[in-house]
């Protein structure tokens, strides 16, 4: 058998999210099929991260496990072939049986894109998220570095959240601004289901005004979903980044960033 990685990169509004359904709906289900039939048989993807309805990504890696020798070019130009315009394969790339996308992925990066103007987007509809108040980006900047280091982010963790422990390292967390649009990084050795849609939810209430700065550091420490902001559309989150040890031929040395920029369109 032979373990192939792949970049991959989709438009989440056009799927049911990454995991497989009955209905077929999903990226890994059309991916799948597309492997298989390049395969000539049945293939099972693990991905680094299962995104939801809704969210994107420009730097998701997947792998699978094949017996079929096909050239490596059969794995992005035949398999893009057989898939939706909404997904794409970016690379691919022969790893040994000790690689694993999600195990084995030692940050993940994601970064919400926010529309901030008087009025919704058209032209970017399901791409960017939206908020028709001004907000105020310095104060939200200086929020979020309260959220850098090793925390329990119960405070951004959903209900249904089956992660065994609520405590994740975040590396980097920065707002910056771009014209009328607002650009939320995160980058962490992993995430909790929900948590960069609430953390963006909160830095909202902190950048209209609702809350003080301070609010942020305090809502962390309290460890209560109850107590944070409402959970923000999936629409402007993009999976962006993935990073794993050294030691496979993957792009980057494996560090493997795709950071979507605007226009988008």
């Amino acid at each position: 058998m032979t373990r192939i990685a792949l970049g991959i990169e989709y438009a989440g509004d056009a799927f049911c999210g990454w995991q497989s359904q009955a209905h077929g709906r999903t990226v890994q289900d059309v991916l799948e099929a597309a492997l298989a039939a390049v395969a000539s048989e049945p293939v099972r993807l693990h991905c680094a991260g299962r995104t939801d309805t809704g969210v994107h990504a420009s730097a998701q890696v997947v792998h699978f496990d094949t017996a079929a020798r096909r050239p490596q070019s059969a794995w992005v130009r035949g398999v893009n072939t057989a898939l939706p315009a909404a997904v794409v394969v970016r690379w691919a790339a022969e790893v040994d049986d000790s690689f694993h996308a999600r195990y084995l992925a030692t940050e993940r990066q994601y970064r919400y894109i926010l529309h901030n103007a008087p009025t919704r987007p058209a032209m970017l509809a399901g791409r960017v998220g939206w908020f028709h108040a001004p907000l105020d980006e310095a104060r939200m900047a200086e929020a979020v570095t309260c959220l850098v280091g090793m925390h329990d982010f119960s405070s951004f963790r959903a209900a249904g959240c089956q992660s065994k422990t609520p405590v994740r390292l975040m590396h980097e967390a920065r707002v910056t601004r771009a014209g009328e649009y607002l650009l939320f990084d995160f980058r962490a050795n992993g995430f909790l289901h929900h948590m960069i849609r609430n953390l963006v939810g909160a830095l909202v209430c902190v950048g209209k005004g609702r809350y003080p700065v301070e609010w942020m550091a305090e809502l962390l420490a309290a460890r209560d979903r109850s107590r944070g902001a409402p959970t923000f559309p999936p629409d402007g989150l993009y999976l962006c980044g993935v990073t794993y040890p050294p030691r496979w031929s993957l792009p980057g040395d494996g560090r493997i960033i795709a950071l979507p920029q605007l226009p988008l369109v």
